[in-house]
């Protein structure tokens, strides 16, 4: 089976005609299928994909690994620019108003859900196919569904919050789901931002498929700097699954990768706006 990736949006560019912006964007190019994960936070997606020559209309379906800004918020661009109906696969959570906690003042919220009326995106084409269960798109491609947390040291961010029955209260995340391929030489997982935990993820992924090898992982990790004991606590379970590629980007910090890099060598690749590869 081909397979293609590229990185339609991130934090960081890696070419001088791409647009960086904070949010997250992976176009999954397969003989069966165009998925694109995430949307990014506005319209660089749009903008890069332009640029790469890539036309947004053969997008088959969107997946969203989860309702934040940052990963939805591009889709309104995106539909105006393809014209025409689109299913998007997300957890019925990701729809919920989403907010974190002011970091100075504790007694304050931010919104940082998706900054759209859902009817407003059915309008423009968008057909939302929610399910908390893992869903198949095509053979070989699905979706993980809602991730169990199995390590004792993957968490959810404390302040991560979601308004839910009229009430603003603490945030499981259960939307934070992951795209698995099943390719010839093993499996591959293309996140969000892991918000229940790269190790989890990809256990998980195992688990779902019956496939032990993972071959490759791109996306977001949610290693922070200020996690360090964690970063050590991943890198010692990463060991176990034998990756081929790991390119690691948006909510990743440079510490993590830095120190994932000193660990697995040419295994990492800083993955970002612009970058794209085949799979074989």
């Amino acid at each position: 089976m081909k397979l293609r990736l590229t990185t339609l949006n991130d934090n960081t560019a890696g070419r001088w005609d791409m647009v960086a912006e904070w949010g997250l964007s992976i176009l999954v190019q397969t003989d069966e299928l165009t998925v694109l994960l995430d949307t990014g936070q506005k319209d660089a997606v749009v903008h890069n994909a332009e640029a790469l020559k890539i036309d947004l209309r053969s997008v088959d379906k969107v997946v969203w690994s989860h309702g934040h800004v940052d990963h939805t918020g591009g889709l309104r661009p995106v539909l105006l620019r393809v014209r025409k109906e689109m299913e998007i696969i997300a957890h019925p959570a990701a729809l919920e108003p989403k907010y974190v906690r002011h970091p100075k003042e504790k007694d304050r919220s931010l919104f940082i859900g998706m900054p759209y009326q859902k009817e407003d995106l059915e309008n423009l084409g968008a057909h939302f196919s929610l399910s908390r269960k893992p869903v198949w798109l095509s053979e070989h491609i699905l979706t993980t569904g809602e991730i169990p947390l199995t390590t004792d040291y993957e968490k959810v961010d404390a302040d991560a919050q979601v308004k839910h029955e009229g009430l603003v209260q603490k945030d499981p995340i259960l939307d934070d789901q992951a795209l698995i391929i099943k390719n010839t030489n093993g499996l591959v997982v293309v996140l969000g931002c892991a918000h229940r935990g790269i190790i989890n993820t990809l256990r998980y992924a195992q688990q779902l498929t019956g496939v032990e090898h993972i071959h490759t992982v791109v996306g977001g990790a949610h290693l922070r700097g200020d996690t360090a004991w964690q970063i050590d606590k991943t890198i010692a379970d990463l060991k176990y699954f034998g990756i081929e590629h790991l390119g690691l980007l948006h909510c990743t910090s440079m510490l993590a990768i830095v120190r994932l890099a000193q660990e697995f060598g040419d295994v990492v690749f800083f993955n970002n706006a612009g970058a794209s590869f085949n799979i074989p």
